[in-house]
């Protein structure tokens, strides 16, 4: 755990959230900013800064982080109608928390990515 970040406190526990799914090594809460009416961020419980830190020996911890963004899917109602999942490296993408996330966003329609 990165004493200072955000989501680090959040999946000890030391910060509410809005909590959809949790297991060992994953937690996905719902966004306090959402951009759609389905907004839930999706993070390991195991400090990653962002995408670009992801090695080899992280290969079952991504599976289970996809696994998780399927299951919220399913419990959100948009597996069906379609989700979009994101994530953001650096500050010129517009990543805000340094700890690798994914949004799963969905419920309307979405328009499309240049």
């Amino acid at each position: 755990m990165a004493h200072d970040c955000l989501f680090c406190k959040i999946a000890a526990g030391e910060i509410p959230s809005s909590k959809v799914y949790e297991d060992e090594d994953v937690l996905a809460f719902r966004d306090i900013n959402p951009v759609a009416p389905v907004h839930v961020l999706v993070i390991p419980k195991q400090h990653l800064g962002s995408v670009a830190d992801l090695r080899p020996e992280h290969t079952e911890l991504l599976a289970k982080l996809f696994a998780a963004v399927q299951r919220v899917a399913a419990e959100t109602g948009v597996a069906e109608t379609g989700y979009r999942v994101v994530t953001n490296h650096g500050k010129d993408s517009g990543q805000q928390v340094l700890h690798l996330h994914l949004h799963v966003l969905g419920g309307r329609t979405l328009g499309p990515v240049a």
